[in-house]
């Protein structure tokens, strides 16, 4: 089973200003500690928001429609992180979340024990705060940061690699 560590991370109640105000190891925090993009006029976007990107067409996209974009199926993400804090996100792509109405029943499955979800939470949340705030556009970003020794060190710990 895999834990989400969330010690010395402060939550927003909602959403808050998405300015990068801190860089810890490549990763950027906005002013309230909460993970962030970075995205240079260039158009360079920080490794996160690039593995975020990977990671949602690896394992959101077929419910949640490309580019978080939503579908028939599942809502558009783009719009959900638009009002819904860092911890927030992460407890419901962790625990899951089932709506129930007269008319349909949605389900989404908890992904707390899945790795290739768990591990990479911030950068789904990164990525998809990026596309909330129209800050980076439709398809795979053309240029990025490298990816940080931390990022390296942490992704391994978290995949069970020494």
């Amino acid at each position: 089973m895999i834990f989400v560590a969330v010690g010395g991370i402060a939550f927003a109640t909602g959403p808050v200003d998405p300015t990068a105000v801190k860089n810890e190891d490549g990763k950027y925090l906005d002013k309230e500690g909460n993970p962030t993009y970075k995205i240079s006029a260039d158009g360079i976007v920080d490794w996160y928001t690039y593995s975020g990107f990977r990671r949602y067409h690896s394992d959101c996209h077929v419910c949640h429609g490309p580019d978080g974009m939503g579908s028939t199926y599942a809502p558009a993400l783009k719009d959900s992180l638009k009002t819904m804090s860092y911890g927030d996100f992460l407890n419901v792509v962790a625990s899951g979340r089932k709506n129930v109405s007269t008319a349909s029943e949605n389900v989404m499955p908890a992904f707390g024990d899945h790795p290739n979800v768990a591990c990479y939470m911030d950068d789904l949340y990164i990525y998809l705060r990026a596309r909330a705030n129209d800050a980076l556009g439709r398809g795979r970003p053309a240029k990025r940061e490298e990816k940080p020794e931390a990022y390296i060190a942490a992704e391994n710990a978290c995949m069970g690699k020494h």
